[in-house]
């Protein structure tokens, strides 16, 4: 078992599953890009250990359908040779979208399988796979038993317990005692410094539309594009008291019409209606329902809080919730996103004011009670950050699991089961971070993110050379051009003495002893760098122009 990502961050999930030269992997997830990682648009998992063992992949397990599971498997599934892809209806139908996006007229030729029931069962080489009924926040999510002659795998993927009235599970897992064993229990653990449980979805529901009801003007409600069970129940609450929903961004939009073709969700004529006819109705009668909610800066959310969409802009008696939950890395983004709509806009509605959302994942009592009507023989705790997985290994040995039969993997991290035991060896295959730029993919990224977080720091400075192409003398004087450094109307000075230098360095210069011009250029980065540092404590880029006339 070798998890490839999703063990020291929240995203890039994805697991490899090795048994005698077969190969099983558990999703192909994203990770988005962190504050420090300007320019960046995703992040993959590496998977430079499947080079030269494609051909022994025999299938790509997909637990369900958001980002952090299924965001890299275009680009993935590609690279790997196009191996088969099981999952469930909603799941696949969102696979196919992201691969059409990517390069179109690929989707017809994914190869699939379709999980038709929990009870399917698929061989899939030496390893059998099966399936478990989980409880998360999209449609169509599974569980996933991967079965081999040396042990059994349980994999809840993401997940959480629904409680009745009374604090009893829904859900009865007691069953999964019986697989064969060794078993092994790889638990998302997310909620492992999760004390309290939320609010339950009758509460949201019922406080949501307390708000549709209620609002003295229009509502706009910003959540997860995956988010399609919540949405369907926006749009039916919505139908039943005589609004108009507009749904807003792109990947909402998609979501949606695949939830509608697959029949998940029904909606009524003319209830939908096109966000370009939103002041054709009264503000009372108007929904807007729309990405942004982690204040991705061009998601739809933050263009209508900073005034940049094309139809909404914000009123005083606008009501905006915020139905989703915050993406650790994401909080100071979402702050200063909430300062910008209170000044704006007097009811803003969030979960420190009210249940207006239900979180997909567990609670510590919940893996506890997992750990229990399971009863694996191993416990390994993935999908969260490392301090996470560290709490979750902590929580099971205080309620009495083994220590010796925990294993807290990072990514890369090597783990062996067999019938005789287990063990996480000591070596670990690649699992740096490959980034997604552009239409760029590649592992060396962090080079040009050094760059862009030194220019975003203390900006750059261009000086321009030119000298005689023969004799190497100067012909005028050096050009600067300052970016993000020093505003240079208030910094003459400054930029005078940066200039003398520079044509006092080439000026001393002996031109017959230059190699090329790489070695003024050399000098000039050099010492100018020191030159600004002395006088400003800032490194600003520098880069130096030789032009030879």
């Amino acid at each position: 078992m070798i998890p490839l990502g999703g063990c020291e961050e929240v995203g890039r999930n994805m697991t490899v599953f090795e048994y005698e030269g077969d190969i099983v992997i558990l999703d192909m997830g994203v990770q988005f890009p962190e504050e420090d990682m300007p320019g960046i648009d995703y992040i993959l998992p590496n998977t430079k250990y499947l080079e030269g063992r494609e051909k022994n992949i025999k299938g790509v397990v997909f637990s369900h359908g958001h980002l952090d599971h299924i965001g890299a498997a275009p680009i993935l599934l590609e690279k790997l040779g196009n191996p088969l892809v099981i999952g469930r209806d909603l799941t696949l139908a969102m696979i196919r979208h992201k691969q059409e996006d990517y390069k179109k007229g690929t989707a017809n030729k994914l190869k699939t399988i379709r999980v038709n029931s929990i009870d399917h069962v698929i061989r899939l080489g030496k390893f059998t796979v099966k399936f478990f009924q989980v409880e998360h926040s999209i449609m169509d999510a599974v569980g996933v038993i991967l079965e081999t002659p040396a042990g059994t795998v349980v994999h809840p993927g993401d997940w959480t317990l629904d409680r009745d009235a009374h604090g009893k599970s829904t859900l009865d897992y007691t069953h999964l005692q019986k697989l064969k064993k060794p078993t092994v229990l790889m638990l998302e653990s997310l909620g492992a410094i999760h004390e309290h449980r939320g609010p339950s979805y009758e509460d949201m529901y019922k406080n949501l539309e307390q708000i549709l009801r209620n609002a003295p003007g229009r509502v706009i409600i910003g959540t997860f594009s995956s988010q399609i069970e919540r949405i369907k129940w926006v749009i039916d609450a919505a139908q039943k008291l005589g609004k108009k929903i507009f749904l807003e961004g792109y990947s909402m939009k998609v979501n949606i019409d695949i939830a509608q073709k697959l029949g998940y969700i029904k909606v009524q004529k003319g209830v939908v209606e096109d966000i370009r006819k939103a002041g054709n109705y009264d503000d009372k009668k108007v929904v807007v329902v729309c990405t942004g909610a982690q204040g991705e800066e061009r998601a739809v959310l933050s263009r209508i809080v900073n005034g940049d969409h094309r139809f909404i802009r914000l009123q005083k008696n606008d009501t905006i919730v915020f139905s989703s939950s915050v993406i650790p890395g994401n909080e100071r983004t979402i702050q200063r996103l909430k300062d910008n709509m209170y000044r704006q806009c007097d009811n803003v509605i969030h979960g420190q004011l009210m249940d207006v959302h239900v979180s997909g994942h567990a609670t510590r009592e919940d893996i506890l009670d997992v750990i229990d009507m399971i009863r694996p023989t191993y416990f390994i705790p993935v999908y969260a950050n490392h301090y996470m997985l560290k709490e979750g290994r902590k929580l099971a040995m205080d309620n009495g699991f083994p220590d010796e039969r925990i294993f807290v993997p990072d990514n890369g991290s090597v783990i062996e089961v067999s019938k005789k035991g287990a063990r996480m060896l000591e070596r670990k295959v690649p699992s740096h971070y490959v980034f997604v730029d552009g239409l760029g993919v590649t592992d060396s990224q962090h080079i040009v993110l050094r760059d862009r977080q030194v220019l975003s720091e203390d900006g750059m400075v261009v000086v321009i050379v030119t000298v005689h192409g023969k004799t190497g003398q100067l012909v005028q004087n050096p050009d600067i051009i300052s970016r993000g450094f020093v505003y240079l109307k208030e910094y003459k000075g400054l930029i005078e003495e940066l200039r003398q230098k520079v044509k006092g360095m080439v000026i001393k210069s002996d031109p017959k002893t230059w190699v090329d011009t790489n070695q003024i250029k050399n000098d000039i980065r050099d010492k100018v760098g020191q030159f600004l540092y002395t006088k400003t404590e800032k490194r600003p880029m520098v880069l130096p122009v030789v032009i030879e006339v």
